[in-house]
């Protein structure tokens, strides 16, 4: 009961039954008895101290009957229950009958009441009581695990059931003025007390009394559910006490099961690595093994296969540790022979006529058996243990296309799992055993099985477990695994395998492969697609690399696939899908199966394959930029490659050498490297010092130990940037602002500083070793250093050079803004004026006389005063108008005869009248009536 519910107040009834309104004041009262409570005497009171010390007297002729009757009493007195308040006195009562039970026997019983009563509900007056006696139940409780040296079956066995019942609390009648303590108080005080430790310890007293050992394991296994009590069960080294009788006879079964159960709650709930190490002896591997082998042989009862499959679980992780002896107790051996029976047949007497059948425990079992394999080989002695157990042949016996109508000891479903593992664990087993795996034509059963993964045949997969994943109603898995399979053995790098691939048609297959995936592609396969693409592109790389032949077979088939993934949506890379790991693999089969062939990088080049590189690069990707930047030093060596470089434009038309004295700046950012504002050096005698170089001090080094300064070139990506910035050739590099240039005369520069860096070290470090060169060394080592100084006072002025003529051009160009500013104002005015005036014509009449005269007066200005001989002059103004704006191109040309234009202003509305239908040009004919003027003249 929560403190808020015992203090909640119940409605004070009135004499009459009546209830008084819940409105007025109440007060509660918490544990309070009644006076009739009290009366009828819930608990007797007892001087509990008089009977500690009666029973501590030893002089008395009568004394033993009167100690046996007051405990008698004691435990009449609290039939319902153990007051918290109480409960250090009779926990005393209870030490001292037991100390007495060697000499006087009389005493079991009475001690046995007491224990049966520890079995009861703990009792509380207050809601505090819990609190305040919380220390002295503590002590009580663990009491009990000291009891358990009394050598009294009976006593030792009901102590068992005291504590199991503290896991099985049943609310007992109410009892007036007490309330039961909460039902995880007692589970609380057992972790407090350290009741486990004990209980652990009491296990060695019990060596060959079954009974009493297995309530101490049903005990242990309630008490390893907290992680409290687990992590002391270790420090008792309860793991290695508790496995090493798991083989010892037990008809009900229970030892076994409850052991496991414990182990298995320790290696979950308190230090893994500490329980392994307990276990990690012989003594405990040799029971675990024993154990195994029964249950493995004998066990046919659904039970028996869980608990076998249980103890496989521990064996496994106990493999984890290196330093267990699993070969030296034989346990590797039996291990192996038991994963491998089924596929290769064997005369060994523990599985001659044993078959398993398709149970879920029994294909369990062979999961974890492929399981144990791939962690038992990390040990290398395992291998020979593994080559004697044929195990490489029985796992390609997995590593077949399904057979129609053949009948398998699986399911469809299972056998596709067990397919999937079988080829997971030859990824981890194949490459310890290289000959073996040849000797299997292990590269020709990959290829085929890649072949009909590739294929059309239909083949309904289940994809089901972990490795099934993605694989429903596909091949994928299978392809996925399988690729996983030839990339391990390809990576060994040993030439005959690698030999015996290419000449079996690999890199064609491979090929085709990874383009039949890319017509595959959808969303809901994306995933293992990609992850299938990028193990194809790494075993192309791991083939080709350094073999010409191999990169020519690779060719334009393969330069297009690559060119394809280059050109994947930028957008996509950050998808999280698998495409970065993807491009990493495409960047790495770049460098491996093009570069070095010259058809390739050709071809490559021809279809744009550098400017996919710079698209890429332009990503600004720091995980890219290196292995791009490497490529891009390598191509450069193609003459071809520079003219698609400085043609490569980007994002605000950018060009290649823009972007990469941008990449340069970044990373001098991010070293830390000082420069000023606007980029310049600042300290001459270290220009590429990074803030890491700062920070170390120099250290005499061995001579075949790289220094600070050589490990910077490696470790940052400024000499791939030099490097081929020197190979476009630093003198025509288009598209760069002033800053560029600032930076580019660092970069110029570069190989000089940092030979003179090395070379002041080599100095420091002299000086360190307290050497004195000679002094013709010393005059080249200080030649060498004042140098380098000198060169990083030219860079710097020529920085400030540049950074003044830009500064000089900026002015100048700002002096042509404001120029072009200023006409546009000027024209702006002029406009305003010229309708200024405009307006003052139309608005009073003198200024618009005055402007036509102004105007006529003009127009006569500029006439050609002499006139030639018979000329016909034709006037350009019109008389009568009295405007001053130009009346437009309006001539009247007299030489054209009368008859043809009516005459001068003749009438041109020709709406309404009729047009003679005939050739030449218009003439003026007699008006005809139209229907309305016909109307008005006839008479009414």
């Amino acid at each position: 009961m929560s403190t808020v519910e015992a203090a909640a107040p119940a409605e004070a009834q009135e004499p009459g039954g009546r209830n008084k309104s819940s409105t007025s004041r109440q007060i509660a009262v918490i544990g309070a008895v009644t006076e009739d409570e009290e009366k009828q005497g819930v608990f007797k009171p007892m001087d509990l101290n008089r009977i500690i010390k009666l029973l501590e007297e030893n002089d008395k002729d009568d004394l033993e009957e009167k100690q046996l009757n007051s405990v008698k009493k004691l435990v009449q007195c609290y039939q319902n229950g153990l007051p918290l308040r109480d409960l250090a006195q009779i926990f005393k009562i209870l030490n001292l009958c037991a100390g007495k039970i060697e000499n006087q026997p009389q005493f079991i019983e009475p001690a046995y009441d007491i224990l049966k009563l520890c079995g009861l509900p703990f009792l509380k007056k207050k809601v505090s009581d819990e609190i305040t006696y919380a220390e002295d139940t503590a002590n009580s409780i663990a009491l009990l695990g000291d009891l358990m040296k009394i050598p009294s079956s009976e006593l030792r066995i009901q102590i068992c059931k005291c504590i199991v019942d503290f896991y099985h609390a049943e609310p007992k009648k109410h009892i007036p003025g007490y309330q039961q303590a909460s039902s995880s108080y007692k589970i609380k005080m057992t972790e407090v007390g350290g009741l486990a430790k004990t209980m652990v310890q009491s296990m060695t007293l019990l060596e060959n009394q079954l009974v009493e050992k297995l309530w101490v394991l049903k005990v242990l296994q309630h008490l390893s559910t907290s992680e409290v009590n687990c992590t002391l069960m270790m420090k008792a080294q309860a793991a290695s006490g508790i496995c090493i009788h798991l083989n010892d006879p037990d008809p009900s079964g229970q030892l076994l099961f409850r052991s496991s159960e414990i182990l298995w709650n320790l290696l979950e709930k308190s230090s893994k690595e500490e329980i392994i190490q307990q276990l990690s002896n012989l003594e405990c591997l040799l029971a675990l093994k024993e154990v195994f082998k029964n249950l493995f042989t004998r066990g046919f009862s659904h039970y028996d296969r869980q608990l076998r499959n249980d103890i496989l679980v521990i064996t496994t992780i106990i493999a984890q540790n290196p330093g267990a002896p699993m070969i030296e107790c034989g346990f590797t051996r039996d291990l192996i022979l038991f994963a491998t029976f089924n596929e290769v047949k064997s005369q060994n007497p523990l599985v001659k006529g044993l078959k398993l059948s398709n149970s879920c425990e029994d294909f369990e079992l062979k999961k974890l058996l492929f399981n144990i394999i791939v962690i038992l080989c990390k040990d290398l002695p395992t291998v020979q243990l593994l080559i004697d157990g044929k195990v490489v042949w029985a796992l390609f016996t997995y590593v077949k296309r399904p057979e129609k109508h053949k009948i398998i000891e699986w399911s469809a479903a299972q056998h596709e799992e067990l397919q999937l593992h079988a080829i997971a664990t030859l990824s981890s087993v194949a490459p310890l055993l290289i000959e073996e795996y040849m000797s299997c034509q292990g590269n020709a059963r990959v290829l085929a099985f890649l072949e009909w993964c590739d294929s059309e045949d239909p083949f309904i997969s289940h994809g089901n477990s972990f490795h099934g994943t993605g694989g429903r109603g596909n091949k994928f898995a299978q392809m996925r695994y399988s690729l996983r399979l030839l990339r391990a053995m390809v990576y060994l790098e040993d030439e005959t395998i690698n030999t015996d691939l290419c000449d079996k048609g690999t890199i064609q297959q491979l090929i085709g492969i990874f383009k039949n995936s890319i017509s595959k592609t959808n969303e809901k396969e994306e995933a293992i697609i990609l992850e299938i693409q990028s193990d194809l592109l790494l075993i192309l790389s791991g083939l080709c690399e350094h073999h010409i032949q191999r990169k020519e077979i690779f060719g334009t088939e393969g330069v297009d696939i690559i060119l394809h993934v280059m050109k994947t949506d930028p957008k996509k890379i950050q998808s999280g899908l698998g495409y970065n790991v993807l491009l990493f693999s495409t960047l790495d089969s770049i460098w491996c199966c093009i570069l070095g062939c010259y058809s390739s990088e050709d071809y490559f080049l021809e279809k744009e394959g550098i400017f996919l590189l710079l698209d890429v690069l332009a990503l600004n990707q720091k995980k890219f930029c290196n292995l791009i930047l490497g490529i891009m030093v390598e191509f450069c060596d193609n003459p071809k490659t520079a003219a698609h470089v400085n043609a490569w434009r980007g994002k605000k038309d950018q060009t290649a050498a823009s972007l990469l004295i941008k990449l340069w700046r970044k990373e001098e950012k991010e070293l830390g490297v000082k420069r000023d504002k606007n980029g310049k050096i600042i300290d001459t005698k270290k220009p590429l010092f990074t803030s890491f170089q700062e920070e170390q001090k120099i250290m005499p080094l061995p001579a075949n130990c790289p220094s600070i300064a050589v490990m910077d070139i490696a470790e940052n990506i400024r000499a791939k940037i030099y490097a081929v910035l020197g190979k476009l050739d630093f003198e025509n590099l288009p598209g760069l602002s002033a800053e560029d240039f600032v930076t580019l005369c660092i970069i110029h520069r570069y190989l000089d500083f940092k030979i003179g860096e090395i070379w002041n070290e080599i100095y420091e470090e002299i000086k360190l070793e307290k050497l004195r060169p000679v002094t013709a060394d010393k005059k080249v080592l200080e030649g060498i250093t004042t140098a380098s100084e000198s060169i990083g006072k030219m860079v710097v002025s020529l920085q400030n050079e540049m950074i003044e003529s830009q500064a000089r051009q900026d002015a100048q160009s700002e002096q042509k803004v404001y120029a072009k500013i200023q006409a546009t104002h000027k024209q702006r005015e002029l406009a305003n004026k010229s309708w200024e005036n405009f307006l003052a014509r139309t608005s009073n009449a003198k200024t618009l006389k005055k402007a036509k005269r102004l105007q006529e007066k003009a127009i006569e200005s500029s006439k050609f005063k002499g006139q030639p001989q018979n000329a016909i002059f034709h006037r350009t103004v019109i008389k009568g108008l009295n405007t001053t704006v130009p009346s437009g191109g309006v001539v009247t040309v007299e030489s054209t005869p009368a008859r043809l234009l009516g005459g001068p202003l003749a009438d041109t509305d020709i709406a309404l009248k009729k047009l003679p239908i005939r050739g030449g040009a218009l003439q003026r004919i007699k008006a005809v009536k139209t229907v309305n003027e016909q109307k008005k003249s006839i008479p009414s």
